[in-house]
């Protein structure tokens, strides 16, 4: 009897020692925990990937993006109806001139022109909240949600820092300054959608 016990008590740890890896786990990058999951608009969602943005040798932040479902294509990611969010941790201290510009830059560099003249006004009121919310420190949380027939979000320590910009349009341009084809960090891009295991 004592063996059968023995058995089932290590069958039992084994198992127990195997869910882990059936769940999708919380990712640390860099320090920063970013959970395996989150609520944007009542609607649960999941860690697609997260990764560190660097420039030179600097750490700058710490990125996750959280989708309905998890998918590894870029293209597929983008067309994911619902709501959606990235967020951000910052590691080192950003002028708010600077983290604005580069944001801009990144989704004019993914743009078509066609693109760029639709969203010149939005890409204007995304520079004009950005440069509000001042600097931004090491540790700071910025959050860019897509809420469905609102818009993209942005907040900082879970506040809005001004209106919500509207268009799905919109939001994939912002997925696309880490995802689009002109991206400044393949490695990033890679971990966003999963795709590495760095």
């Amino acid at each position: 009897m004592k063996a059968v016990a023995s058995m089932v008590l290590a069958l039992g740890l084994w198992g127990a020692a195997a869910l882990p890896s059936v769940a999708h786990a919380a990712q640390v990058v860099a320090g920063v925990t970013f959970d395996d999951g989150c609520e944007v608009a009542g609607q649960p969602l999941v860690l697609n990937g997260a990764g560190l943005r660097t420039k030179l040798i600097l750490k700058v932040y710490a990125v996750a993006l959280y989708l309905p479902g998890r998918d590894h294509h870029p293209g597929a990611v983008l067309a994911q109806p619902g709501p959606k969010s990235v967020h951000i941790t910052m590691l080192r201290n950003v002028r708010g001139q600077d983290l604005s510009h580069a944001l801009v830059k990144g989704m004019e560099a993914n743009l078509s022109p066609k693109e760029l003249v639709a969203m010149q006004s939005r890409l204007d009121d995304l520079h004009t909240a950005l440069l509000s919310a001042g600097d931004a420190k090491k540790g700071d949380v910025i959050q860019l949600d897509y809420l469905p027939g609102s818009g993209a979000r942005i907040m900082v320590a879970g506040k809005p820092i001004s209106k919500d910009i509207p268009g799905e349009d919109f939001y994939q341009g912002l997925l696309k300054i880490w995802i689009g084809e002109k991206v400044s960090d393949q490695d990033l891009k890679a971990d966003l959608l999963g795709l590495s295991s760095r």
